[in-house]
């Protein structure tokens, strides 16, 4: 990051924290602060704090690659390599503003996204100047609600992502790592959660508890495992007779510290590549459920339901349901040019 792109991030929060102030104001005043607004004002001072420790980390770390740039890591090749590619990039900077809007969300946010008021006068006003995106049938604007949403769909993408990461990453390595009867059974039962089709499996399962966040979070991350589980199996049976792998076990080294200390790390090349690209797809299977109804329950918004509310106004107040829409296109696109760049970044094979 360049001493010009601090300095233009740095003058916008400071810019958002001026236009807020007042927001920021009643946030500080109120005698109990809520989780979310206590995030955005941390977040705010991090961020600031952050683009003035940066640029002096980045002069660090310039002089210590200078310093040893006579042996080059194969992370550093990668790094070079995923510079390069323009679309990585675009993908990486959309994620990371993203992010960065879902944590300053109380403040970006004009209105309360739950707030109905005169629904008479207000329900499904056109995009203007007061609400950028327009309003709903109860007067709620589009903007704020598509922000709130982003905070849970891009939250839920992240933690169930998350979940089935490390489930797979467990599974694969201990079936790569022991084979036999152990790599047998696991594999068998990772072929019958394949053999079930997701999103019936989602329905069936969250049909038979009551809709939650907290339950969506948790049948997404136990059902997204399965594919990286194979993944890290297929790098484990060849990492586990290498010299290194050898050297461990003659040395008197535990199963359980080899694992971890030595084959997952080897593995984590595709399980950041697959990791990326499962946020993705997990945003939008989590928006398939919310327009079932079957995820986050109104008035709590998520793109998914905010779609769902505006499917039957398409003709006559198409913005309900199209920015949200255009919401997880972007994002969703986003994440995939990530992953694109890190296979090719990651992939000796692909470098050019």
């Amino acid at each position: 990051m360049s001493g010009l792109t601090c300095l233009t991030v740095w003058l916008l929060l400071l810019l958002l924290a001026m236009a807020r102030r007042d927001r920021i104001a009643d946030i500080l005043a109120a005698p109990t602060l809520p989780p979310g607004d206590m995030i955005a004002l941390g977040s705010l001072a991090f961020f600031l704090l952050a683009n003035w420790a940066w640029p002096l980390f980045d002069l660090t770390a310039g002089r210590s690659r200078r310093a040893r740039e006579s042996g080059i890591s194969q992370w550093s090749l990668a790094m070079r390599q995923f510079r390069r590619n323009r679309m990585a990039i675009a993908g990486l900077i959309v994620m990371i503003l993203l992010y960065a809007i879902t944590l300053l969300t109380p403040l970006i946010a004009p209105f309360d996204p739950s707030v109905q008021g005169d629904i008479v006068a207000t329900r499904y006003l056109a995009p203007s100047a007061e609400n950028p995106m327009g309003t709903d049938r109860f007067g709620r604007d589009i903007l704020s609600r598509t922000l709130y949403g982003a905070r849970i769909s891009l939250s839920i993408g992240f933690i169930a992502m998350a979940i089935g990461v490390g489930l797979g990453t467990l599974i694969g390595a201990v079936a790569g790592y022991f084979g036999g009867i152990i790599d047998s059974a696991l594999m068998r039962f990772t072929d019958m959660m394949l053999a079930f089709p997701r999103l019936i499996l989602l329905i069936v399962i969250i049909a038979l508890f009551e809709p939650s966040i907290f339950l969506v979070v948790v049948v997404l991350g136990l059902t997204g495992w399965m594919g990286i589980a194979r993944i890290v199996r297929s790098e484990v049976l060849s990492l586990r007779e290498r010299e290194f792998v050898q050297a461990a076990r003659a040395l008197g080294m535990s199963d359980l510290r080899i694992i971890v200390r030595h084959v997952v790390p080897n593995t984590l090349a595709p399980v950041i590549v697959f990791a990326t690209l499962l946020i993705g797809n997990t945003i939008l299977v989590e928006a398939g459920l919310s327009f079932l109804g079957l995820g986050v329950q109104p008035p709590t918004p998520s793109w998914g339901n905010m779609i769902s509310e505006g499917r039957d106004a398409l003709l006559t107040a198409w913005w309900v349901a199209t920015f949200p829409g255009l919401a997880i296109v972007f994002t969703v696109v986003a994440f995939n040019l990530l992953g694109d760049g890190l296979r090719d970044a990651l992939d000796p094979r692909l470098r050019t």
